[in-house]
């Protein structure tokens, strides 16, 4: 049976346009800087995004990193929310490699910081206990608050703090595509306010591997140094680079407009959901709600492609018999499931996703549990709340395998 995978947008399969740029893609050695493919992909990006230059890495972590790395001395400190991905998914690569430790400030269900709170989180630079601030990152989207997408106002207003604090701002734009789509704003307004933005090519646009850095292009010189420092440097890599240039083509195969049907087909998901008795609100940043009595999912807070719940039942129960039904979702921190629309996926698929959770509920109607309880902790489940692509055994179905 196929399974309609809705673990994370991630799992996507390059398109027919994709895999023929990849087979017939001019080459050369991109650490030399001599593949015109690669080339021709980070000169496109820096276009869209109006920046000068462009890196192709080969991870969004990677290109968090190397930014970090390219913007910040060791010892100094970065500004970012206590859930964005740079914080909690990346293996502490800020502490590890960049030397760099976080000033980790609460995330809001809109999917911002308190800029109040930014502006105050600045250390004294004259008292020799504390990190000196080097640098404030955003999440656009937001993942953690169900995908929200920042606005090119919030944007600006963070900007001016770093500009008034003479630090850079750096945007972990992952899925910044699905927010330019989702605010139907011009990539520009959204990357203009900042020194570097990286953007993953794997995600919502369906490439096979790899991410792209923008910024001023002394910046780009720096990131590309620490790229190499950190073992990413690729060699034939146009093969790779090739589907990133069909993916921010316009016309037919271009995968930046699409990214709508993603938007649709979430929002039909959760409308649907939001109609069963069973389904309640993700709590969290994703849905703040009443623990001891958790409202009903709020369809409106979707707005790009993600969709985050909780269900009144077992929850590894309940993902188990959704994959019987072969339909696959993948649980997420404060009891959550998530499901991530994506190229490859339906309308009808969205229909077919409705009708067998409806059977996985009514099949686990048995296994009633509180959303919120401890039947399945997160913090045991070995990197719950990550991407990946990796096909769960079937005794941990819904659990993740590793981060990506």
């Amino acid at each position: 049976m196929s399974l309609i995978d809705l673990r994370s947008d991630t799992v996507t399969l390059p398109s027919p346009a994709m895999r023929r740029a990849m087979y017939e893609a001019e080459l050369g050695d991109d650490v030399f800087g001599d593949d015109p493919t690669v080339i021709a992909l980070e000169e496109r990006a820096a276009e869209l995004l109006g920046k000068e230059a462009g890196l192709f890495v080969s991870s969004g972590t990677q290109g968090n990193l190397v930014s970090q790395m390219a913007h910040l001395a060791r010892g100094q400190e970065t500004v970012a929310g206590r859930e964005h991905h740079l914080v909690i998914d990346e293996a502490a690569g800020h502490a590890v490699i960049v030397g760099a430790s976080i000033r980790a400030l609460e995330d809001r269900p809109d999917g911002t910081m308190d800029p109040a709170a930014i502006d105050a989180s600045f250390r004294d630079p004259n008292d020799p206990h504390e990190p000196i601030t080097g640098l404030i990152t955003i999440e656009n989207t937001h993942a953690h608050s169900m995908g929200q997408p920042l606005t090119p106002a919030y944007t600006r207003q963070v900007a001016e703090i770093a500009r008034a604090r003479a630090v850079p701002l750096h945007i972990d734009g992952a899925r910044l595509w699905n927010a330019v789509v989702a605010q139907n704003v011009r990539p520009t307004d959204l990357s203009d306010p900042a020194d570097t933005v990286t953007f993953c090519l794997s995600k919502g646009l369906a490439c096979p591997v790899g991410s792209v850095v923008v910024g001023r292009r002394d910046v780009i010189w720096r990131a590309r140094r620490a790229r190499k420092m950190v073992g990413g440097g690729m060699r034939q890599a146009g093969i790779l680079a090739a589907a990133g240039l069909v993916a921010l083509s316009d016309g037919p195969d271009g995968m930046i407009e699409r990214l709508a049907e993603d938007h649709a087909n979430a929002r039909r998901l959760a409308e649907a959901l939001a109609e069963m008795d069973a389904i309640v609100a993700a709590g969290g940043t994703a849905q703040p709600t009443d623990e001891t009595n958790p409202d009903p999912l709020d369809p409106t807070r979707v707005r790009t492609n993600f969709v985050l719940f909780r269900v009144k039942r077992d929850r590894r129960a309940f993902l188990n018999a959704l994959r019987g039904l072969g339909v696959v979702m993948v649980e997420y921190p404060h009891d959550q499931v998530r499901a991530v629309t994506h190229y490859g996926i339906t309308a009808s698929d969205i229909e077919t996703t409705i009708a067998a959770t409806r059977a996985a509920l009514d099949e686990t109607r048995s296994n009633r549990t509180a959303p919120g309880a401890a039947q399945d902790m997160v913090a045991g489940t070995p990197g719950a709340g990550r991407d990946t692509a990796a096909e769960p055994a079937p005794e941990t179905v819904g659990a993740t395998a590793a981060p990506v």
